[in-house]
């Protein structure tokens, strides 16, 4: 197991809101234990650990488990599938209908253009970044369960949102690349040798930590009032959401029922996407110095034609119906000097990389989504009225009128639509969306030329093959 010193001071490691444990920690200079949970750099080749007694002095105190599990948060907002920077918001959006890519990287463009290989730096980063913070968890969970000082309210939220992470990570994995390896241990001869299990292990798997963290965090008081916490709701959030993908209808109707009355939409659109917004489930906290605000504004406002890297997609921009008030919100145009190319950007967050003040952060669940969970889990269960009701408050919000539909089939493809509009450019959604939905082939066989059925999967790393041949075989057309 390979360990590293956390380089970022404890403010951004707490995102600007210090617990009580701060100057505890500082007097006690516990900070490079906290290295222990910050874990190895490929979970197939892990030295043995050197350091058992620090890692178990570690979970004697709550300030280090704090700090564990900011450097989780921090984690997701800057690398990986999750970041704004490089994860699916952006590339999973040049890999649909969403985005047009103008940049050189040679990893970006073999997604862009359908020629992704088993050795594209994103798709290695992706996994070994994923497995990295699992394993930070399985050690957070394992220490929290055997640690003696902390008192069980601490575990029972240590824990909680520790699971909370690793089923929300492994619901990205299982879409992404299929069948992965269920790393639930920190022992490094297990993790050397794991060979891949099936999705239906990994979405059991899911459904246990999602459960038992729901349990776990049940009726517990917010840490934060921004909501940058994952707690009970940020939980049965994700529950709807792999609901839905699972084919568990009632459940999810149930769940996301719970969150709609907990978290309204807001009726303002500018609104939706600020640090405040009501229906905001759960988002990453930008830090007190810089960013103060999201990657995804760094990534995707266009500042000047042609130094764009990405841009709305010519398709994406001829599907919004005349009216549509989130044309007019959510995105912004720029032209060149001459004016012969105009491009269309998302403008969900405004604020710049270099604003002094902090406005927005990144949104990873809100209420929105879960009203289309609604609605298309009504549908799949033949409840075509109550599913277009939900439609309709969706489209209400963007000064739509109101669709009428007659078949099952209608209703679904209005809801695909919806979500197409509504959510675009937030971390996926639409690939997962026409995963989910077996639209992939219709929808992008005809707009990327070497769109194949084999790219509903991207390849397992190669690098990962040769060190471990147990995960063998490489997906199929890879």
């Amino acid at each position: 197991m390979k360990y590293f010193l956390l380089k970022y001071p404890l403010e951004k490691l707490f995102h600007g809101s210090l617990p009580k444990y701060y100057h505890q920690l500082r007097k006690v200079h516990l900070i490079g234990m906290i290295c222990t949970l910050c874990c190895c750099t490929d979970f197939v080749e892990i030295d043995a650990p050197k350091n058992t007694l620090v890692s178990e002095t570690v979970f004697q105190d709550a300030a280090t488990v704090e700090s564990a599990l900011a450097n989780l948060y921090y984690n997701l907002r800057e690398g990986g599938m999750t970041s704004g920077t490089y994860g699916m918001t952006t590339v999973m959006g040049i890999y649909t209908d969403e985005l047009d890519y103008y940049g050189f990287g040679a990893d970006y463009l073999q997604f862009y253009q359908h020629n992704v290989l088993p050795i594209n730096g994103i798709v290695s980063d992706w996994w070994s970044q994923a497995f990295q913070l699992i394993y930070a968890t399985n050690d957070i969970v394992q220490g929290v369960r055997a640690s003696t000082e902390l008192s069980s309210m601490e575990k029972n939220r240590f824990e909680g949102e520790a699971l909370f992470v690793r089923a929300y990570l492994y619901t990205l994995l299982v879409n992404l690349y299929g069948d992965v390896p269920l790393v639930q241990t920190t022992n490094y001869l297990d993790n050397n040798n794991v060979a891949r299990s099936n999705q239906n292990s990994i979405n059991n798997q899911i459904m246990e930590d999602l459960e038992r963290s729901i349990l776990l965090l049940n009726s517990m008081e917010p840490v934060s009032t921004e909501k940058i916490y994952p707690d009970e709701y940020t939980v049965k959030a994700l529950l709807a959401r792999h609901y839905l993908r699972i084919g568990n209808w009632e459940r999810a109707v149930t769940i996301s029922s719970e969150l709609i009355n907990l978290f309204p939409m807001e009726s303002d659109l500018n609104k939706v996407f600020l640090k405040d917004s009501k229906e905001t489930i759960w988002q990453l906290k930008a830090d007190n110095d810089f960013p103060k605000n999201t990657r995804e504004a760094q990534q995707l406002i266009i500042q000047a034609v042609p130094s764009q890297t990405y841009a709305l997609s010519n398709d994406f921009m001829n599907a919004f119906e005349p009216g549509d008030q989130r044309l007019i919100y959510w995105t912004r145009s720029i032209s060149d000097q001459d004016s012969t190319v105009t491009l269309y950007y998302p403008y969900k967050y405004k604020a710049g990389i270099n604003a002094l003040e902090s406005f927005e952060y990144s949104v990873l669940f809100r209420s929105t989504e879960q009203v289309l969970i609604r609605s298309e889990a009504k549908a799949r269960m033949g409840e075509l009225e109550g599913a277009l009701a939900d439609v309709n408050l969706v489209r209400s919000r963007a000064g739509l009128s109101n669709l009428i539909a007659h078949s099952q089939e209608d209703v679904l493809e209005a809801i695909l639509h919806e979500r197409r509009m509504e959510l675009f450019t937030e971390q996926g959604h639409r690939w997962l969306d026409l995963k989910r939905m077996e639209k992939a082939e219709e929808v992008l066989g005809d707009i990327k030329a070497n769109w194949k059925n084999t790219d509903l999967l991207l390849p397992i790393p190669e690098n990962e093959l040769e060190l471990n041949p147990n995960l063998l075989p490489q997906n199929p057309g890879y």
